[in-house]
Protein backbone atom coordinates (compact mmCIF):
# COMPACT_ATOMS: atom_id res chain seq x y z
CA UNK A 1 0.00 0.00 0.00
CA UNK A 2 1.35 3.43 -0.95
CA UNK A 3 1.87 5.92 1.85
CA UNK A 4 -0.55 8.87 1.74
CA UNK A 5 0.81 11.94 0.02
CA UNK A 6 2.39 14.43 2.40
CA UNK A 7 0.53 17.74 2.54
CA UNK A 8 2.49 20.77 1.38
CA UNK A 9 1.26 24.36 1.27
CA UNK A 10 2.41 27.71 -0.15
CA UNK A 11 3.25 28.83 3.39
CA UNK A 12 6.38 28.58 5.54
CA UNK A 13 7.81 29.14 9.01
CA UNK A 14 7.70 32.88 8.37
CA UNK A 15 4.03 32.98 7.40
CA UNK A 16 1.58 34.63 9.78
CA UNK A 17 -1.84 33.39 10.81
CA UNK A 18 -3.48 36.22 8.86
CA UNK A 19 -1.59 35.25 5.70
CA UNK A 20 -2.62 31.61 6.09
CA UNK A 21 -6.27 32.59 6.58
CA UNK A 22 -6.46 35.08 3.70
CA UNK A 23 -9.47 34.33 1.48
CA UNK A 24 -11.09 31.91 3.93
CA UNK A 25 -14.58 32.75 5.24
CA UNK A 26 -15.79 31.18 8.50
CA UNK A 27 -19.03 33.15 8.73
CA UNK A 28 -21.60 30.94 10.43
CA UNK A 29 -18.93 28.68 11.93
CA UNK A 30 -18.30 28.31 15.66
CA UNK A 31 -14.88 27.76 17.21
CA UNK A 32 -13.51 27.11 20.70
CA UNK A 33 -9.90 28.03 21.52
CA UNK A 34 -8.59 26.75 24.85
CA UNK A 35 -6.04 29.07 26.42
CA UNK A 36 -7.34 31.80 24.13
CA UNK A 37 -6.34 34.66 26.42
CA UNK A 38 -2.55 34.32 26.16
CA UNK A 39 0.27 33.53 23.77
CA UNK A 40 -0.56 32.06 20.40
CA UNK A 41 -4.09 31.37 21.61
CA UNK A 42 -4.84 35.10 21.34
CA UNK A 43 -3.58 35.29 17.76
CA UNK A 44 -5.36 32.07 16.80
CA UNK A 45 -8.63 33.41 18.18
CA UNK A 46 -8.10 36.83 16.61
CA UNK A 47 -7.48 35.33 13.19
CA UNK A 48 -10.54 33.08 13.39
CA UNK A 49 -12.69 36.03 14.46
CA UNK A 50 -11.17 38.11 11.68
CA UNK A 51 -12.48 35.68 9.05
CA UNK A 52 -15.96 35.60 10.50
CA UNK A 53 -16.05 32.79 13.06
CA UNK A 54 -17.96 32.97 16.31
CA UNK A 55 -15.17 32.30 18.80
CA UNK A 56 -15.32 31.18 22.42
CA UNK A 57 -12.19 31.69 24.51
CA UNK A 58 -12.07 28.84 27.03
CA UNK A 59 -9.84 30.18 29.80
CA UNK A 60 -8.94 29.87 33.47
CA UNK A 61 -8.62 33.63 33.99
CA UNK A 62 -11.99 35.17 33.10
CA UNK A 63 -10.78 38.75 33.55
CA UNK A 64 -7.94 38.18 31.09
CA UNK A 65 -10.39 36.42 28.78
CA UNK A 66 -12.81 39.33 28.80
CA UNK A 67 -10.01 41.81 28.15
CA UNK A 68 -8.77 39.68 25.24
CA UNK A 69 -12.27 39.25 23.81
CA UNK A 70 -12.88 43.00 23.90
CA UNK A 71 -9.55 43.64 22.22
CA UNK A 72 -10.25 41.06 19.50
CA UNK A 73 -13.66 42.61 18.85
CA UNK A 74 -12.04 46.06 18.64
CA UNK A 75 -9.42 44.91 16.13
CA UNK A 76 -11.65 42.68 13.98
CA UNK A 77 -15.10 44.24 14.27
CA UNK A 78 -16.48 40.81 15.19
CA UNK A 79 -18.63 41.03 18.32
CA UNK A 80 -19.26 37.28 18.43
CA UNK A 81 -16.28 36.64 20.69
CA UNK A 82 -17.26 34.98 23.96
CA UNK A 83 -15.48 33.90 27.14
CA UNK A 84 -16.16 30.77 29.18
CA UNK A 85 -14.38 29.32 32.23
CA UNK A 86 -12.27 26.20 31.70
CA UNK A 87 -9.59 24.65 33.90
CA UNK A 88 -8.34 21.58 32.06
CA UNK A 89 -6.83 20.06 35.22
CA UNK A 90 -10.23 20.14 36.94
CA UNK A 91 -12.66 17.44 35.81
CA UNK A 92 -15.65 19.35 37.18
CA UNK A 93 -14.65 22.44 35.17
CA UNK A 94 -14.42 20.46 31.93
CA UNK A 95 -17.76 18.78 32.63
CA UNK A 96 -19.38 22.18 33.27
CA UNK A 97 -18.01 23.63 30.04
CA UNK A 98 -19.35 20.69 28.04
CA UNK A 99 -22.74 20.87 29.76
CA UNK A 100 -23.04 24.58 28.99
CA UNK A 101 -22.24 24.20 25.29
CA UNK A 102 -25.29 24.29 23.04
CA UNK A 103 -25.46 23.65 19.32
CA UNK A 104 -22.86 22.65 16.75
CA UNK A 105 -19.11 23.16 17.05
CA UNK A 106 -17.13 23.42 13.83
CA UNK A 107 -13.62 23.89 15.18
CA UNK A 108 -12.02 22.93 18.50
CA UNK A 109 -8.48 24.24 19.01
CA UNK A 110 -6.84 22.40 21.92
CA UNK A 111 -4.25 25.11 22.47
CA UNK A 112 -3.82 25.55 26.24
CA UNK A 113 -0.95 23.87 28.01
CA UNK A 114 1.64 23.82 30.73
CA UNK A 115 5.37 23.29 30.03
CA UNK A 116 8.17 21.84 32.15
CA UNK A 117 6.34 22.40 35.42
CA UNK A 118 7.84 21.30 38.72
CA UNK A 119 6.35 18.06 39.97
CA UNK A 120 2.70 18.77 40.70
CA UNK A 121 -0.27 16.46 41.05
CA UNK A 122 -4.00 16.95 40.65
CA UNK A 123 -6.30 15.86 43.50
CA UNK A 124 -6.62 12.51 41.68
CA UNK A 125 -2.84 12.05 41.85
CA UNK A 126 -2.32 12.63 38.13
CA UNK A 127 0.86 14.33 36.94
CA UNK A 128 -0.14 17.91 36.09
CA UNK A 129 1.29 18.21 32.58
CA UNK A 130 -0.33 14.99 31.38
CA UNK A 131 -3.56 15.89 33.18
CA UNK A 132 -3.71 19.35 31.62
CA UNK A 133 -2.20 18.89 28.18
CA UNK A 134 -3.79 15.54 27.38
CA UNK A 135 -6.46 14.30 29.77
CA UNK A 136 -8.25 17.65 30.06
CA UNK A 137 -8.34 18.13 26.31
CA UNK A 138 -9.35 14.49 25.81
CA UNK A 139 -12.29 14.94 28.19
CA UNK A 140 -13.23 18.19 26.47
CA UNK A 141 -13.14 16.79 22.94
CA UNK A 142 -14.96 13.58 23.77
CA UNK A 143 -17.52 15.56 25.75
CA UNK A 144 -18.10 17.82 22.74
CA UNK A 145 -18.22 14.94 20.26
CA UNK A 146 -21.94 15.31 19.60
CA UNK A 147 -21.53 19.04 18.93
CA UNK A 148 -18.64 18.35 16.56
CA UNK A 149 -20.53 15.59 14.76
CA UNK A 150 -23.59 17.79 14.27
CA UNK A 151 -21.50 20.51 12.61
CA UNK A 152 -20.57 18.50 9.53
CA UNK A 153 -16.91 18.55 8.57
CA UNK A 154 -15.69 19.61 12.02
CA UNK A 155 -12.00 19.80 12.82
CA UNK A 156 -10.03 19.33 16.02
CA UNK A 157 -6.63 21.00 16.28
CA UNK A 158 -4.22 19.44 18.78
CA UNK A 159 -1.32 21.77 19.60
CA UNK A 160 1.68 19.54 20.25
CA UNK A 161 5.40 20.35 20.23
CA UNK A 162 8.76 19.16 18.95
CA UNK A 163 9.24 18.21 22.62
CA UNK A 164 7.24 15.09 21.78
CA UNK A 165 10.60 13.81 20.52
CA UNK A 166 11.76 13.66 24.15
CA UNK A 167 9.44 10.83 25.19
CA UNK A 168 6.80 8.42 24.01
CA UNK A 169 3.86 7.85 26.32
CA UNK A 170 5.30 5.61 29.03
CA UNK A 171 2.22 3.49 29.61
CA UNK A 172 3.77 1.54 32.48
CA UNK A 173 4.25 4.73 34.53
CA UNK A 174 2.47 7.69 32.97
CA UNK A 175 2.20 9.63 36.22
CA UNK A 176 5.76 9.10 37.52
CA UNK A 177 4.71 6.91 40.40
CA UNK A 178 7.86 4.77 40.17
CA UNK A 179 10.36 6.68 38.03
CA UNK A 180 12.02 9.93 39.05
CA UNK A 181 10.08 12.96 37.89
CA UNK A 182 11.75 14.92 35.11
CA UNK A 183 9.89 18.02 33.84
CA UNK A 184 10.87 17.72 30.18
CA UNK A 185 10.14 14.00 30.00
CA UNK A 186 6.71 14.69 31.48
CA UNK A 187 6.10 17.49 29.01
CA UNK A 188 7.37 15.36 26.14
CA UNK A 189 5.04 12.44 26.78
CA UNK A 190 2.08 14.81 27.13
CA UNK A 191 2.91 16.30 23.71
CA UNK A 192 3.21 12.81 22.21
CA UNK A 193 -0.23 12.15 23.66
CA UNK A 194 -1.53 15.19 21.76
CA UNK A 195 -0.43 13.62 18.48
CA UNK A 196 -1.74 10.16 19.36
CA UNK A 197 -5.09 11.71 20.23
CA UNK A 198 -5.34 13.19 16.73
CA UNK A 199 -4.55 9.79 15.20
CA UNK A 200 -7.19 7.90 17.17
CA UNK A 201 -9.84 10.64 17.07
CA UNK A 202 -9.65 10.67 13.29
CA UNK A 203 -9.88 6.88 13.18
CA UNK A 204 -12.92 6.82 15.46
CA UNK A 205 -14.74 9.92 14.26
CA UNK A 206 -14.11 10.12 10.50
CA UNK A 207 -17.56 8.65 9.82
CA UNK A 208 -18.97 11.64 11.74
CA UNK A 209 -17.13 13.99 9.42
CA UNK A 210 -14.64 14.92 12.14
CA UNK A 211 -10.91 15.08 11.49
CA UNK A 212 -8.13 15.86 13.98
CA UNK A 213 -4.54 16.87 13.33
CA UNK A 214 -1.62 17.81 15.55
CA UNK A 215 1.01 20.46 15.09
CA UNK A 216 4.18 22.07 16.35
CA UNK A 217 3.68 25.86 16.45
CA UNK A 218 7.38 26.71 16.72
CA UNK A 219 9.27 28.49 19.46
CA UNK A 220 7.42 31.56 20.70
CA UNK A 221 8.24 33.53 23.87
CA UNK A 222 4.98 33.38 25.83
CA UNK A 223 3.73 32.68 29.33
CA UNK A 224 4.00 28.98 28.46
CA UNK A 225 7.70 29.25 29.38
CA UNK A 226 7.02 30.64 32.86
CA UNK A 227 8.77 27.63 34.43
CA UNK A 228 11.75 27.80 32.06
CA UNK A 229 14.59 30.02 33.23
CA UNK A 230 17.06 31.78 30.94
CA UNK A 231 19.73 29.40 32.24
CA UNK A 232 17.56 26.45 31.24
CA UNK A 233 17.02 27.97 27.79
CA UNK A 234 20.78 28.39 27.43
CA UNK A 235 21.20 24.72 28.31
CA UNK A 236 18.59 23.68 25.77
CA UNK A 237 20.20 25.82 23.07
CA UNK A 238 23.55 24.17 23.73
CA UNK A 239 21.92 20.74 23.61
CA UNK A 240 19.88 21.26 20.45
CA UNK A 241 21.94 23.82 18.53
CA UNK A 242 21.05 27.43 17.77
CA UNK A 243 18.94 26.57 14.71
CA UNK A 244 16.43 24.87 17.02
CA UNK A 245 15.80 28.16 18.83
CA UNK A 246 14.73 30.59 16.15
CA UNK A 247 11.90 32.47 17.84
CA UNK A 248 8.70 33.15 15.97
CA UNK A 249 6.36 36.03 16.63
CA UNK A 250 2.98 35.08 18.13
CA UNK A 251 1.43 35.83 14.72
CA UNK A 252 3.80 33.33 13.09
CA UNK A 253 3.35 30.87 15.95
CA UNK A 254 -0.41 30.78 15.41
CA UNK A 255 -0.09 30.19 11.66
CA UNK A 256 0.14 26.39 11.71
CA UNK A 257 -2.80 26.13 14.13
CA UNK A 258 -4.90 28.30 11.81
CA UNK A 259 -3.76 26.35 8.76
CA UNK A 260 -4.70 23.02 10.33
CA UNK A 261 -8.03 24.43 11.48
CA UNK A 262 -9.14 26.21 8.34
CA UNK A 263 -7.23 25.38 5.15
CA UNK A 264 -9.21 23.70 2.37
CA UNK A 265 -6.00 21.80 1.59
CA UNK A 266 -6.79 19.66 4.66
CA UNK A 267 -10.42 18.84 3.87
CA UNK A 268 -10.93 15.24 4.95
CA UNK A 269 -7.32 14.93 6.15
CA UNK A 270 -6.67 13.75 9.71
CA UNK A 271 -4.29 11.93 11.99
CA UNK A 272 -1.21 13.85 10.86
CA UNK A 273 1.39 16.19 12.37
CA UNK A 274 2.32 19.58 10.93
CA UNK A 275 5.11 22.08 11.50
CA UNK A 276 5.96 25.36 9.78
CA UNK A 277 2.68 25.26 7.86
CA UNK A 278 3.26 21.89 6.19
CA UNK A 279 2.98 18.22 7.11
CA UNK A 280 6.16 17.18 8.91
CA UNK A 281 8.69 14.71 7.57
CA UNK A 282 9.58 11.66 9.67
CA UNK A 283 12.01 12.58 12.44
CA UNK A 284 15.68 12.07 11.65
CA UNK A 285 18.01 11.28 14.57
CA UNK A 286 20.16 14.24 15.53
CA UNK A 287 17.54 16.81 14.55
CA UNK A 288 14.83 18.60 16.53
CA UNK A 289 12.13 18.57 13.89
CA UNK A 290 9.93 16.04 12.16
CA UNK A 291 7.54 13.60 13.80
CA UNK A 292 8.50 10.51 15.79
CA UNK A 293 7.12 7.22 14.52
CA UNK A 294 5.82 6.39 18.00
CA UNK A 295 3.63 9.51 17.94
CA UNK A 296 1.77 8.27 14.85
CA UNK A 297 1.57 4.61 15.92
CA UNK A 298 -2.08 3.52 15.63
CA UNK A 299 -1.69 0.81 18.28
CA UNK A 300 -0.30 3.30 20.79
CA UNK A 301 -3.07 5.73 19.85
CA UNK A 302 -5.77 3.14 20.52
CA UNK A 303 -4.08 2.16 23.79
CA UNK A 304 -3.89 5.79 24.93
CA UNK A 305 -7.56 6.33 24.15
CA UNK A 306 -8.58 3.30 26.19
CA UNK A 307 -6.28 4.32 29.05
CA UNK A 308 -7.67 7.87 29.00
CA UNK A 309 -11.26 6.61 29.18
CA UNK A 310 -10.33 4.31 32.06
CA UNK A 311 -8.47 7.05 33.93
CA UNK A 312 -11.27 9.61 33.62
CA UNK A 313 -13.86 7.05 34.68
CA UNK A 314 -11.92 6.23 37.84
Amino acid sequence: MNAPQRISTPFSAESTAAEVAAGIDLTGRRAVVTGGASGIGVETARTLAGIGAEVTLAVRDLAAGEQTANEITATTGNDRVHVAPLDLADRASVTAFVAAWDGPLHLLVNNAGVMAAPETRTPEGWELQFATNHLGHFALATGLHRALASAGGARVVSVSSSAHLRSPVVFDDIHFARRPYEPWAAYGQSKTANVLFAVEATSRWADDGITANALMPGGIRTNLQRYVSEAELDRLRAEAGPSAFVWKTPEQGAATSVLVGTSPLLDGIGGRYFEDCAEAEPHRPGTRNGVAAYALDPEAAARLWAESVRTLAG
